[in-house]
């Protein structure tokens, strides 16, 4: 078997654990490939999707901010990546063709569900938010709305106008993507700050933005978002980043005895989605699992 070069692509992305985990899932199958951290601005991702073009690279994966910013530079969308409006693994076929796929999303999906497994016995009285608008948040919505189908999705982000009727804004786009794949639940927007009245009926909280996040912006800002003392203690939260394992988000959560996890389930889980497409058999999840702890 010839070597394969996968790599994760990014701004920053000197933080990921990625080539860790894929790495030891190469070595417990004895597979020859490798896997690496690549840093790349807005200004490099041409040079990187040509690399994956001419074979340098047989897959990517994408992470923060260029999970949107991919998608004029491939050839197809899976229909994972349609629907989330945002990729976050690129396959690359025998004939050079770039597919981009979304694993984020079924990965947030389980990992929410093994955080909180009650709540998907009646999912569609629930009340969920997400916090954020870039490509993290699109997976979440996606991951609650089509895979979880809770009934409201509030959503709370310093770019996203409550009252905009915009169809090209993020409401609207989530709202039409959602529409075309079926789902029946409501989206509403709320101003980026806390809202005791609201939250006193979340069961779900999604925290997916990079706040927080080693080499990201501060974390107390996106933490002041959720009005702690209210949350119901069945309630589960959710922050998406995973270095550091305990953001002021995620310290919040725990000061008020709230259900909590970091990103390194959902890091595992969309690992290896994105192992099987580009490998072609079943990941070892427990061995990425073990990698990432």
């Amino acid at each position: 078997m010839s070597s394969k070069r996968f790599a994760v692509i990014g701004d920053p992305v000197g933080h990921s654990k990625s080539p860790h985990m894929h790495e030891s899932a190469y070595r417990a199958l004895s597979l020859p490939h490798t896997y690496e951290a690549l840093p790349t601005p807005a200004d490099v991702i041409g040079a990187r999707i040509e690399a994956l073009r001419r074979g340098d690279f047989h897959g990517y994966n994408v992470t923060v901010p260029h999970k949107t910013r991919m998608i004029p530079f491939l050839d197809e969308l899976a229909p994972s990546a349609l629907i989330a409006g945002a990729v976050n693994t690129i396959v690359r076929d025998d004939s050079g063709r770039l597919v981009g796929h979304n694993t984020d999303a079924p990965a947030l999906a389980m990992e929410l569900s093994t955080l909180a497994p009650e709540l998907a016995k009646d999912a569609s009285k629930l009340r969920a938010l997400v916090i954020g608008s870039g490509g993290a948040a699109r997976s979440a919505i996606c991951a609650l709305a089509l895979h979880l189908r809770v009934g409201e999705i509030v959503i709370r982000a310093r770019s996203v106008v409550c009252d905009s009727q915009e169809p090209g804004d993020f409401l609207g786009q989530m709202r039409q993507l959602l529409d075309g794949a079926g789902a029946s639940t409501r989206l509403c927007v709320e101003p980026f700050a806390a809202n005791a009245t609201s939250d006193a009926s979340l069961s779900l909280v999604v925290q997916a933005t990079s706040a927080g996040m080693h080499g990201g912006p501060p974390g107390e800002g996106v933490a002041a978002v959720v009005t702690w003392s209210v949350l119901a203690s069945r309630s589960a939260v959710l922050d998406v980043v995973y270095v550091p394992a305990e953001t002021p988000f995620l310290s919040a959560a725990r000061a008020h005895g709230i259900r909590h996890a970091n990103g390194i389930g959902m890091l595992a889980r969309q690992g290896a989605l994105a192992f099987e497409l580009w490998i072609g058999q079943p990941a070892p999840i427990a061995c990425m699992l073990k990698a990432l702890e």
